[in-house]
């Protein structure tokens, strides 16, 4: 098939999809760090977004849309970027592209459109957690067993280690995936980055079940 991964810089699914023998390429305005700039086109997505594609694949931007953000949602400005964000968000939910997917954290885009299915990296092997939601379109819900059963083998796995604070402000304990800590704790990457981060057996899972459709 010939695929597209939008707003991907990292190519984790890209490479992926190449690896099966898929015409995949990812898209995103700043360079990507996969090593393949040969599969990747550097610019906006909805400039290619008529290329005759098979599937799409799209990240779009969550840092307005998350309602992870909503402390900070009535902020001047906050409610004019998130409708920019939302509008993105939609272009590429109406892309005339048979197959999609746009992955995003549970948030603003929902009170539109319901998602489809929630999954997490450890459904599928990963021992880390990341709450995803994705909005499918002509695609089937992704496949994972919590157990072995007569359809398939247990794909879970542990949701993997936590780090815990008291908030200064409020004295309520809260918590955050040693993962995602780590990430912008130890300045591997910033919160973005590390938010936008495609998990390796969710992108293997996304290649073996909707690469043979």
């Amino acid at each position: 098939m010939k695929v597209l991964i939008a707003c991907e810089e990292s190519q984790a699914v890209c490479i992926a999809f190449r690896n099966r023998g898929h015409e995949a390429y990812s898209c995103d305005i700043q360079d990507c760090s996969g090593n393949h700039p040969e599969w990747h086109i550097k610019d906006d997505v909805l400039k290619i977004i008529n290329d005759k594609w098979d599937l799409m694949i799209a990240h779009p931007p969550c840092t307005y849309l998350s309602y992870a953000g909503m402390p900070y949602w009535n902020k001047p400005g906050r409610k004019e970027k998130r409708e920019e964000a939302l509008e993105f968000f939609m272009k590429l939910y109406n892309a005339p592209i048979n197959k999609i997917c746009i992955e995003n954290p549970l948030g603003y885009p929902s009170k539109f459109i319901k998602h489809t299915q929630v999954i997490q990296p450890f459904y599928f092997g990963d021992s880390y957690q990341k709450r995803t939601c994705l909005w499918l379109k002509n695609l089937p819900k992704l496949v994972h067993y919590n157990g072995d059963d007569l359809f398939g083998k247990n794909t879970h796995v542990s949701s993997g280690e936590f780090v815990y604070w008291t908030n200064k402000k409020t004295g309520k304990l809260k918590r955050q995936p040693k993962w995602y800590s780590d990430a912008f704790t130890n300045k591997q990457t910033d919160r973005q980055t590390a938010r936008s981060k495609t998990f390796p057996r969710i992108a293997n899972a996304m290649v073996e079940q909707w690469g043979s459709i």
